[in-house]
């Protein structure tokens, strides 16, 4: 079952006297248990195809399924858009964006929280994810005392912690070395095996290939190609 369809997606920008297109007219999809990368280079489209499959921006013209569920078009309603990405889409950035003043488990916690999810449930459910990515040891550790991969690591946890049909990461190890990278790309795709989750990353570093179920290279608003598990870019 495809977590995200995107169908004939187009988004265009004024600039000055010129139209941007920045989509113009991409279908892609994207299946649960899967990891689906999106490369190209800067300009091509990749970031207004997340915020678009997020659910953040709408597009011009087009549609966008979630889990089934058409939600996007033109005319889509704001409160639904918002309440279909708080319990479908999960979020990982390039910097992992945590509450300072707050522990591993209590950044966790926060988005179960969020979602009406009882605190002491919360803090259990919390605890069983970062223990399941290596992080039983960081429960009560806050953000600045912990590396960059294990704060990648907490936002990791944040984003699945809801259980989201749906996890969209942009650039996610940019900021890692190339070890932390593939563990990272490694959590990735055991999430995606383990909670059936479609996780869809936009990322620069072909070294994220291996990982990764297909592939869409973006050039100016359009996909270029679409490459299967083990081919090149």
């Amino acid at each position: 079952m495809s977590a995200l369809a995107v169908r004939g997606a187009r988004k265009h920008y004024r600039s000055g006297d010129s139209l941007v297109r920045a989509l113009d007219g991409v279908t892609l999809t994207a299946r649960r248990g899967e990891v689906v990368g999106i490369v190209g280079p800067s300009g091509s489209g990749k970031s207004t195809m997340l915020l678009i499959a997020g659910l953040i921006i709408r597009p011009d013209d087009g549609s966008v399924e979630i889990d089934g569920i058409e939600v996007n078009s033109a005319s889509a309603d704001i409160d639904r858009m918002r309440d279909l990405r708080r319990r479908h889409i999960g979020f990982v950035a390039q910097k992992p964006n945590l509450i300072p003043f707050l522990t591993a488990q209590e950044n966790v916690a926060l988005a179960l929280s969020i979602d009406d999810v009882r605190a002491t449930d919360a803090r259990a459910h919390a605890a069983e994810l970062l223990r399941a990515l290596g992080l039983g040891h960081r429960l009560r550790s806050k953000p600045m005392q912990l590396s960059g991969g294990e704060q990648q690591r907490v936002a990791i946890a944040r984003a699945v912690a809801n259980a989201p049909a749906l996890i969209l990461a942009d650039e996610p190890t940019a900021a890692l070395d190339g070890e932390r990278g593939r563990q990272a790309m490694g959590l990735f795709r055991q999430i995606a095996e383990e909670r059936r989750a479609a996780v869809v990353v936009v990322t620069h570093d072909p070294r994220n290939a291996s990982q990764m179920d297909n592939v869409f290279t973006f050039e100016d608003g359009r996909i270029v190609s679409d490459n299967p598990r083990g081919s090149d870019w």
